[in-house]
């Protein structure tokens, strides 16, 4: 039989969790044909995998590529590393439903809590739909590199059904106002969306410092929504949620149990402490109880600590507080900056201004530079963050800050451990049966940190190198586990039959990179992009669409509308 592609002697790790074995994968029609021993076949073209790793394509839970799909639809970063299908809509934001006269406030909104240009929003995609149907079809258009799977947001819907009041803390939906939004909730999924989200967590405001739509809504608000979805998309439809764990607790684990009930699929941005076990104990304990019956909840962490970028490139802790600091930032390039600090005098100021500032004494504990090695030093045996570095030389913090940067001409980063930096809590938690590990917030905060090289980090920092996991067991987390909480009909998996969304792997030499700042976005704007290295293949219905980190053109990704349920 003649196959478009045949990928030959690689080692199969299918996304079951099943062990390894030897074998070929032959693809006709986008479709997989054939897995095992060829033997002798023809095909327009063959990937050679000898000594590499064959894995189904890596499915991203938590993404807000829903602007950036307009200009870049190679959908970097997270093409870069594997992922073939992309959940967006994440966090209750979004752009549909809209009216015309809502369109600047929704893109406003997305800039304040997701940290992506507004102008670049507005000028970056077309706005030619009203109504979420209309918004996927616009995707479509756009002949995106990888599939996308969508989630009507509480913010975009709340503001339409109830204006302004949508954000004030002690208004809640009345009668008519909620029928209007349990309407657009139905037409939405019925037009194909996954699902709905929502963010009840503080911190996501919008310009004028309340928080987003859905923030405050009550529980009959919540559970109306997750009637709706299972109304209008059946069992397993997913809600969504990034949640305020710290003064709402019991309130929102009764949203979660009230949707399980319900039918909802419910996925949630979780996490540990550093206190005692960091609560790993108490969410085995709930997952248990709330995946019995055929009632699913289960949630994303981080793969590494997170929060910020630190360095010359874009972010510094001081320039709020040091006219000193903000006159080098405001430099036109790095390599100005640089130039800047070996000046003695405008570098003793700077010393001067950052240790009065008094920010990093704080914060030195928690930055770890990635240092300048051939791939990033993430530290995860926590033996050099800025603090331990100054302590060994003798010298504030400040001092070593400037001097790293120094030694590096600028380019070196400091990661700032704002989540997931209790390391053993937080390797437990994502051990957890309905735990899954990525957590990249791929198009979101770009221009001050990005995590999209999660699944790289999973794959070749915590599963080849720590042994947080075996690799059928990574694999199987980040594939079949995330398929089948969106509901992916014949993806997830390498079996006969499904599609060929598949990457070929180079395991041993896997790694990430070093975050790079760029300006690609529309009007000049700025972002950090990661690449990596060992992915040889990632096709996306039988076609190779990024190899060895560079794209091909190809672009077949589909708008995913239909899902297995029930």
């Amino acid at each position: 039989m003649n196959y478009d592609t045949i990928i030959t002697g690689g080692t199969i790790v299918d996304g079951t969790g099943a062990a390894p074995y030897q074998g070929d994968v032959a693809i006709k029609d986008g479709r997989i044909a054939k897995l095992g021993d060829l033997g002798e076949h023809s095909a327009g073209k063959t990937i050679d995998a000898t000594g590499q790793t064959v894995t189904p394509g890596f499915v991203d839970l938590h993404t807000h590529l829903d602007a950036q799909v307009g200009w870049d639809p190679e959908l970097t970063s997270s093409s870069y590393h594997g992922v073939t299908t992309a959940l967006i809509g994440n966090c209750g934001v979004g752009f549909a439903p809209v009216a015309e006269k809502n369109r600047q406030y929704m893109a406003k909104l997305m800039e304040s809590v997701e940290d992506i240009a507004a102008e670049a929003i507005l000028d970056g995609l077309p706005w030619n739909w009203t109504d979420y149907g209309g918004y996927l079809d616009s995707v479509q258009a756009l002949k995106p590199a990888l599939n996308i799977v969508g989630l009507a947001g509480h913010s975009a819907i709340r503001f339409e059904a109830m204006g302004d009041a949508s954000m004030d803390k002690d208004v809640q939906a009345d009668d008519r106002q909620l029928a209007e939004i349990v309407r657009m909730v139905k037409e939405s999924v019925e037009a194909g969306a996954v699902g709905f989200s929502t963010s009840r967590f503080i911190p996501h405001t919008v310009p004028d410092g309340r928080c987003t739509p859905g923030t405050w809504a009550d529980l009959r608000e919540t559970g109306a929504i997750q009637q709706a979805v299972i109304e209008a998309g059946g069992v397993g439809g997913l809600f969504q949620s990034a949640n305020d764990f710290q003064t709402r607790m019991d309130t929102e684990l009764k949203m979660f149990e009230q949707g399980a009930d319900l039918g909802c699929q419910i996925l949630f941005s979780g996490g540990t402490g550093s206190i005692g076990d960091g609560g790993v104990s108490r969410w085995r304990d709930f997952f248990h109880q709330h995946n019995q019956g055929g009632k699913r909840v289960a949630s994303l962490c981080h793969t590494r600590p997170s929060g910020a970028f630190f360095g010359l490139a874009q972010l510094s802790p001081f320039t709020k507080d040091s006219e000193a600091w903000r006159s080098l930032m405001a430099l036109p390039t790095v390599s100005d900056r640089v130039d800047a600090l070996r000046n003695q005098s405008t570098r003793a100021q700077l010393v001067k201004d950052g240790i009065a500032i008094g920010h990093l004494s704080k914060m030195a504990p928690m930055l770890h530079p990635f240092g300048m090695g051939e791939t990033p030093d993430l530290d995860f045996d926590r033996k050099s963050s800025l603090q331990q570095l100054a302590d060994a030389a003798g010298c504030d913090p400040v001092e070593m800050y400037i001097e790293r940067l120094l030694a590096s001409e600028g380019r070196e980063l400091f990661n700032y451990w704002a989540f997931g930096g209790a390391l053993e809590n937080q390797w437990a938690y994502m051990q957890l049966d309905h735990v899954i590990p990525m957590l990249g917030d791929a198009g979101a905060h770009v221009g001050i940190f990005t995590d999209t090289d999660s699944p790289t980090v999973l794959l070749s920092e915590l599963t080849r190198k720590q042994k947080v996991y075996t690799l059928p067991a990574a694999i199987h987390k980040i594939t079949q586990q995330s398929a089948e909480v969106l509901g992916l009909k014949d993806r997830g998996v390498l079996k006969e039959g499904y599609l060929a969304d598949i990457n070929v792997i180079d395991y041993d030499r896997l790694s990430t990179h070093h975050p790079e700042y760029v300006n690609d976005f529309p009007h000049g704007g700025g972002r950090f992009i990661v690449k990596s290295s060992g992915y040889t293949a990632t096709l996306v219905a039988g076609q190779v669409v990024v190899e060895n980190c560079q794209h091909s053109g190809n672009r077949p990704g589909e708008v995913i509308r239909e899902f297995q349920r029930g």
